[in-house]
């Protein structure tokens, strides 16, 4: 388990940790906090972490709930990831890639359909 330091720059002693599962729960929270998408099953499958000197790089899949605009809703999702990391930890986010990797329908469209 990984586990990431940040020093302050402004002269206070000390020094702030977070655990790359940290990081991962926030990233977590930011993308349920998005209307119509839900994060894979399975953690390890939805969220790659990359924690790189310019900054934390992300990777995130997600399936979309029918009736959303897709490109509207990946921008959210990185808006989102980036505002709350940045605000919740002192860690810059370099980039964040979306993969929508299918579509929800829900029972009412289904039913619909038939």
């Amino acid at each position: 388990m990984a586990l990431f330091k940040k020093v302050p720059s402004d002269g206070h002693k000390g020094k702030v940790s977070y655990n790359a599962g940290i990081v991962s729960g926030i990233v977590s929270l930011a993308v349920s906090e998005v209307e119509g998408v839900e994060l894979l099953p399975g953690k390890k499958k939805a969220l790659k972490l990359y924690f790189e000197k310019d900054g934390i790089y992300a990777d995130i899949s997600v399936k979309v709930d029918y009736g959303y605009t897709v490109p509207e809703v990946a921008f959210k999702i990185q808006q989102t990831v980036k505002h709350n990391v940045e605000a919740m930890t002192e860690y810059k986010v370099a980039k964040v890639d979306v993969y929508v990797v299918g579509v929800e329908f829900s029972e009412e469209h289904a039913a619909e359909q038939n």
